[in-house]
């Protein structure tokens, strides 16, 4: 009963913020000594502090509590085959430190080795080591089979497919790693902190050097069965039964075929960044391309609105970021494809929306973690 008693208090002051001893009494229902003893327990072990007291209202003035954000940290990481990002949060989601590299890795014990190292880094900067971070939380392209430990369907990271990579990951940084999907982790970050806050059913769509999509509902992911739950960069994509390949919507709408088609059309784009940027200049091939793009993913969002029936899409990723271009021509394909439209809008995270989700995921785990642990 004792240990229920501080987890109600805790849990009150995570919820609702600060608050006094009889504060705390009114909204647990529990009686003012029951709630003291429990502050007392919990202040004891390093889970809440006394930040100051009341200084209004009638009577003598009360201690005020909150949750020990030093308590415990957690770590970040998103993968990408461009960059690897990484972020110190405590207890208290404020983030301490942070370090953003380019990914130079070609090989997958490769990349297990420049993980660790800004990981190391990263905390170093925090003032700690890997060993003070209670959850580390590693976004990844791909399906993270946990039964054969492995991660399926990335391509764009080489070797990333290969036995042992999630073992390698697991022994160089320590105990209590979760590796998750990196789409799954920006629909995260954009439900806990970005664009999705107030939406139910919703899906992120990130659509970058590869298409992919997390699914929240009710306020929690939906991988499905082997965890391959919004890999729509399978969807069959194709003007004719010949044409239609698996994975061909992800050839069709990722960053490359953007290039692809400024090329065919004379435009001498290095990259998406530069198509989307002559389209907003007004050039009439970049505007093209970008319809077409458009298009593209306007038939995902048809496909995705029949069978989960979202309340919201969110779009994210180096190309599907450019919402301010491609919303109008989505919808005027939308409308032409499907009756079951559902709202389209930018996410607000931008390319930190990984690595908003994976300290979101960290926080749950580790809050609990230190409670059991501690207690």
């Amino acid at each position: 009963m004792r240990v229920l008693n501080q987890r109600a208090v805790l849990d009150r002051l995570r919820r609702l913020g600060a608050a006094t001893r009889p504060q705390i009494a009114k909204d647990t229902g529990l009686s003012k000594p029951t709630v003291g003893q429990a502050l007392v327990d919990l202040e004891r072990h390093g889970l809440v502090r006394p930040i100051g007291r009341t200084t209004s209202g009638p009577g003598r003035s009360a201690v005020v509590y909150e949750p020990n954000p030093a308590a415990g940290y957690v770590l970040g990481v998103d993968i990408g085959r461009e960059r690897i990002r990484a972020a110190v949060a405590d207890l208290g989601g404020s983030v301490v430190a942070r370090v953003d590299e380019r990914n130079r890795s070609r090989s997958a014990s490769a990349l297990v080795r420049t993980v660790t190292e800004l990981a190391s880094h990263t905390v170093a900067d925090a003032g700690m080591a890997l060993t003070d971070v209670v959850v580390k939380v590693i976004g990844s392209p791909g399906v993270i089979d946990q039964r054969s430990r492995v991660v399926r369907h990335a391509p764009n990271l080489p070797g990333w497919e290969s036995a042992g990579v999630l073992d390698g990951l697991e022994s160089s940084l320590g105990p209590v790693v979760i590796v998750e999907n990196d789409a799954n982790l920006a629909a995260l970050g954009e439900h806990v902190y970005g664009a999705a806050q107030d939406a139910r059913v919703f899906v992120c769509v990130t659509v970058g050097t590869g298409v992919g999509m997390g699914i929240v509902v009710d306020g929690v992911l939906f991988r499905g069965a082997h965890g391959a739950a919004g890999e729509v960069g399978f969807l069959p994509f194709g003007k004719a039964t010949s044409d239609v390949q698996r994975g061909q919507l992800e050839d069709a709408a990722a960053a490359e075929s953007v290039v692809a088609l400024a090329h065919e059309r004379g435009l001498p784009a290095r990259s998406a960044r530069q198509v989307f940027a002559a389209a907003r200049s007004g050039d009439a091939q970049a505007l093209e391309v970008v319809r077409i793009e458009a298009e593209r993913l306007a038939f995902l969002v048809a496909s995705v609105a029949a069978v989960i029936d979202p309340e919201l899409v969110v779009l994210g990723g180096g190309v599907g970021s450019n919402v301010d271009l491609l919303l109008a021509p989505m919808e005027a394909s939308l409308r032409t494809m499907t009756p079951l439209a559902p709202p389209i809008a930018a996410g607000s995270l931008g390319d930190g929306a990984v690595l908003s989700g994976a300290l979101a995921m960290g926080l749950r785990a580790a809050r609990e973690l230190v409670f059991e642990v501690t207690l």
